[in-house]
């Protein structure tokens, strides 16, 4: 049988393949637009979100993976039009995403506004394209949309960016944080149970367990922020002094302390999966977080 860690490099390099073949084609007379639609996924990335829901349906439903393999698709254009909007002049104004030069940097700005656009709303045509059953994908296309959506990861966006230079409390901190960040990553997890069926209780648990590993995951990235270089982290870093991070209002060592006790914290919470999922989920938390 094989490891557990040479089992996750199998799906990540099989969902890569799927996902570069897959990717949006609009050819048209106009000169760069299909070509942005691509490129931040030519860059590369983590594929967190994908890896996270795709763990779950190889765990219980290993048959069913490449029929996931649109969904997590879906999860990691959704991903990357947020972080090309983010990335605009309007938001954080970053000249360099994945190691590479941002769109609105590489082309215009009207341009990264619109394929962040178009990424949006093809994330859903991923899911209704899946060869998966009409209720599951009416499910999958709800939970994207609530979590990515009005009362997610784009309120958390809106949250974030009206109370730059205005400091906010912790448990105000979190709420930003739970919506901006966490909501997406929690959304991966639970519809990956969606995926195999999992009954409602485990669906909720997994979706906890994922809010857990967002915050866990933007605490991580606010220490990278105040402590890399911008080569080293792909982006540019410490230059979050303006806004509300966990490194601004803890210091660096009381984000560190933050991490290791949300990483505590998730320890206990999957002790009630079942083994096979726990040592998948276990894996994923070391790979990128320890």
């Amino acid at each position: 049988m094989p490891s557990q860690g040479n089992n996750t490099d199998k799906l990540l390099l099989d969902f890569e393949e799927f996902l570069l073949k897959n990717l949006p084609d609009a050819p048209s007379f106009h000169p760069n637009y299909d070509q942005a639609l691509k490129e931040m996924f030519k860059a590369g990335g983590k594929r967190f979100r994908p890896l996270m829901l795709l763990q779950i349906v190889d765990a219980y439903e290993p048959l069913l993976v490449k029929n996931a393999f649109w969904v997590a698709t879906a999860l990691e254009m959704l991903h990357t039009y947020s972080l090309i909007h983010d990335d605009l002049p309007s938001f954080d104004n970053a000249p360099l995403r994945r190691g590479h030069k941002t769109l609105h940097m590489s082309y215009d700005e009207v341009t990264a506004t619109l394929v962040g656009d178009a990424l949006n709303s093809h994330s859903f045509l991923m899911i209704a394209n899946a060869p998966l059953a009409d209720n599951v994908k009416i499910n999958l296309i709800k939970e994207l949309s609530v979590n990515g959506g009005t009362s997610g990861m784009v309120l958390g966006q809106a949250i974030d960016c009206y109370f730059e230079d205005k400091k906010l409390t912790f448990e105000e901190l979190k709420y930003l944080h739970i919506h901006k960040t966490a909501k997406l990553i929690a959304a991966s997890l639970k519809m990956g149970a969606i995926i195999v069926n999992l009954d409602k209780q485990k669906q909720q648990l997994l979706y906890d367990i994922g809010l857990n590993i967002g915050l866990l995951f933007q605490v991580q990235d606010d220490i990278i922020d105040a402590t890399f270089t911008s080569d080293e982290a792909g982006k540019p870093t410490q230059n979050d002094e303006n806004k509300n991070s966990f490194t601004n209002l803890l210091g660096v060592n009381g984000a560190k302390d933050e991490k290791r006790r949300i990483l505590r914290e998730i320890e206990m919470q999957i002790t009630s999966l079942d083994a096979n999922l726990k040592n998948r989920v276990q894996s994923s938390i070391d790979k990128y977080f320890k």
